[in-house]
């Protein structure tokens, strides 16, 4: 629906427009500016037919982060509005929320810390790894696959503690694990089941090795369970699906975030010469090319648990919440010049692309570390880096959790 049609038709019975937006990666849908400045708490309808408000500038979609009335664990209550179906089993979203309870946290937050000894080393030369083995095969060659996706599948695997030879195993389950359907399919809960079985026989490796052998956080939750009464209760499938969850939520965001960021780069090649020459920026322009990225395509739903005045409307308790992170991170209201990427950018206030408040992504520095490291030797090494077809004939990945090209071709 083009925009010239919203205008005029917002109320609570009839929706603004069909959510989500365009799929492309690499174009600020057209509807955005429209719903900041007219209506930046939209009514819309989801892929499932049910209604939301969208939430589109800055200041609201933070309050709506920051605000607690606003659930993120109430998204997989049954009956409540959708922005898609599903498609997690119920018992597995269960021993989510037990694994939660049990105070493992500090378990999982050292596994997320990009700090651990010789991690970064480590993801330098994997990075190197696979540069080289995309040189030897020569250009052009798909960085999605032959870079991307295997360098975060490195990341997650170590952090992890399970073997870097599954990767392709692993990362292919994602393709189903987030696709985003009108309604649940049965196969999806199929795909699940496999993961947490694979993450439970990891876990019973490291179970059968010494303690100082052990590694990732599988290695730590063996430990856990042989020392600590307080996880005597939870079972190796419940510990699985923290890992399942973890490699999934990790390995699809930091692959989708590297590939749009290097797709970005390319188009404006003096911004990878300004890299090579100034390596020291590389930290200040993730940071930009993380409120520039449009990877997450279907919005951040939150649940409102009471009735809370969000700008001009009263979302009412048990209504769903999306916040359009394309709106909030291009608000001109919060970033001068917002559709300029700008790698020197200063003084701006934080971009939303990690969340904010309680549900701030936990794995945030090591996600930053990830992309640092990745474009660090992408522009050290791939002199004359370019975009091996025209921007136009990408194909765009529909039915996704994220916003991906089904292939990025490169050469150098």
């Amino acid at each position: 629906m083009g925009v010239e049609r919203l205008e005029g038709r917002e109320t609570r019975e009839q929706p603004l427009l069909d959510f989500p937006l365009s799929r492309r990666g690499d174009v600020l849908p057209q509807e955005c500016a429209w719903l900041r400045e007219k209506a930046p708490v939209a009514r819309v309808r989801t892929l499932t037919g049910d209604p939301a408000w969208l939430v589109s500038s800055y200041a609201l979609a933070r309050q709506v982060l920051e605000d607690e009335r606003f659930s993120l664990k109430d998204t997989a209550k049954a009956g409540v509005p959708r922005q898609y179906a599903l498609t997690i089993p119920p018992e597995v979203v269960d021993n989510m929320g037990a694994i939660n309870g049990a105070g493992l946290r500090n378990a999982v937050m050292k596994a997320l810390s990009p700090r651990q000894e010789g991690l970064q080393d480590w993801l330098r030369a994997k990075a190197a790894e696979l540069v080289d083995q995309l040189v030897a095969e020569g250009a052009p060659a798909d960085l999605r696959a032959g870079f991307a996706d295997p360098f975060s599948a490195a990341l997650h695997c170590r952090v992890l503690g399970v073997p870097f030879e599954d990767w392709r195993r692993l990362m292919s389950g994602l393709d189903v694990a987030f696709m985003t359907a009108r309604e649940p399919f049965a196969d999806s809960a199929l795909n699940w089941y496999k993961d947490v079985a694979y993450f439970t026989r990891q876990l019973n490796v490291q179970l059968a090795l010494p303690a100082e052998q052990r590694t990732g956080l599988l290695g730590r939750f063996a430990g856990l369970k042989e020392a600590d009464p307080q996880s005597a209760h939870l079972t190796d499938e419940m510990f699985a699906t923290v890992a399942v969850s973890l490699f999934g939520a990790g390995a699809v965001s930091t692959s989708a975030f590297l590939v749009l960021a290097v797709l970005a780069l390319l188009q404006r090649p003096e911004l990878v010469g300004y890299l090579r020459r100034h390596p020291e920026r590389m930290g200040g322009a993730v940071e930009e090319l993380l409120r520039w990225n449009l990877s997450v395509g279907d919005g951040l739903p939150r649940i409102a648990l009471a009735d809370v005045q969000v700008g001009d409307v009263l979302v009412e308790a048990g209504e769903l919440v999306l916040v359009l992170l394309e709106g909030a991170n291009f608000d001109p209201a919060a970033f001068e010049d917002p559709h300029r990427l700008d790698l020197e950018r200063e003084g701006a206030p934080p971009h939303l692309a990690f969340g904010a408040g309680r549900h701030f992504c936990p794995a945030s520095a090591l996600g930053r570390a990830h992309a640092e490291i990745a474009l660090e030797v992408l522009v050290e090494r791939l002199s004359g880096m370019r975009l091996a077809v025209p921007a136009e004939n990408l194909v765009w990945r529909t039915g996704f959790i994220k916003r991906l090209p089904e292939r990025l071709p490169v050469a150098w």
